[in-house]
């Protein structure tokens, strides 16, 4: 049986099934890039709920295997050399287990790293404007009297999902006929900004029909349905 006690987070969430991947993750919009991936291919993995509101994401169990305390992290059994690896952002970790398993990145390699591209666009762009415009549209930010901060997210979040619709029309998926990484990177966010956020009024929603289209199929794809739910919340 493989032995992960060396690494002080099995302390605080023991594993079950050892020889699985292991998951600390919570249902966000960067925690479920890695469910839904495991999910896509058909990877065994163990998730472990990292709960905000009991800041799990900061004790010491946590942060030996992720310092920078954000989700997701694994940790996988078998890594590389058959050795195990710890591993913590969310997109590292996708092109992490892509190239493990062989599945949704190409292996032309200029269309790797045009799908790399897309990947790096959601890291930098989207995830960050998008989580800057929820905070000052829907949590503490919404008090400031001051609403260029807000307008400004607003206006780079449009700007965001224009680049968007524009790579969608006449495509199926970012990548056009291939499901990759960058969708499963992408589409969460834009569904976190329209629902979560409740920003959709905020950004011109209506205006951006094929974004719409693509997000739809995207989470009509039972492994994002599984992928978008793990691990399981509380009751």
């Amino acid at each position: 049986m493989t032995d992960l006690s060396k690494f002080p987070i099995t302390q605080k969430w023991p594993a079950q099934h050892p020889e699985r991947l292991q998951l600390y993750s919570l249902p966000t919009p960067n925690g479920v890039k890695v469910s839904i991936f495991l999910e896509e291919v058909g990877l065994p993995y163990e998730p472990h709920l990292v709960s905000f509101q009991t800041n799990d994401q900061l004790t010491p169990a946590f942060l030996s295997l992720n310092p920078n305390n954000k989700i997701p992290a694994i940790l996988d059994p078998d890594g590389p050399n058959g050795e195990p690896l710890a591993l913590f952002e969310s997109g590292a970790i996708l092109v992490y287990l892509a190239e493990k398993t062989g599945q949704l990145l190409p292996k032309d390699p200029a269309r790797r790293y045009e799908t790399l591209q897309w990947v790096m666009f959601q890291m930098g762009g989207v995830g960050p404007m998008f989580g800057q415009l929820g905070f000052f549209h829907k949590f503490a930010g919404k008090e400031y009297e001051d609403k260029r901060p807000r307008d400004r997210y607003v206006a780079e979040s449009k700007r965001l999902l224009g680049v968007l619709e524009q790579r969608m029309t006449g495509r199926g998926w970012i990548m056009g006929d291939d499901y990759t990484i960058a969708d499963i990177a992408i589409w969460p966010w834009v569904n976190n900004l329209v629902t979560f956020y409740e920003a959709a009024d905020l950004v011109g929603w209506g205006e951006f029909k094929e974004v719409q289209r693509v997000l739809k199929a995207f989470l009509a794809r039972d492994a994002v349905q599984r992928g978008m739910n793990s691990p399981a919340r509380p009751a």
